[in-house]
């Protein structure tokens, strides 16, 4: 994935290197924030169609995410495409999208 290379780059020129752990705080410190921001464009769930999720939130937590994959050396396209395999054509019993899971 071309967006990968591009998070790995960037780590190697600003030297950020830290544990798997410390990414994945990071990743869920990021959906932290996305969550905050839904809650509090929403007034806390009393107004659904107020939702709004800035974009440079969501691309810190992309961007957190490739870094995981970086660190781990997990190769985010074909984790992306396994997911995608797993997802397309099944349902839950409820006939919402189901992982399978």
């Amino acid at each position: 994935m071309k967006r990968q290379q591009q998070v790995a780059d960037v780590l190697r020129h600003n030297d950020i290197d830290t544990p798997p752990a410390y990414r994945l705080l990071d990743v869920v410190a990021e959906l932290g924030d996305i969550a905050a921001e839904v809650n509090e464009t929403t007034g806390y769930g009393t107004d659904s169609t107020a939702l709004s999720i800035r974009e440079d939130e969501l691309g810190d937590a992309l961007f957190a995410l490739l870094a995981l994959c970086e660190q781990l050396d997990v190769n985010a396209d074909a984790a992306l495409s396994a997911a995608l395999a797993k997802y397309e054509g099944q349902s839950g019993s409820d006939g919402t999208p189901a992982s399978g899971d």
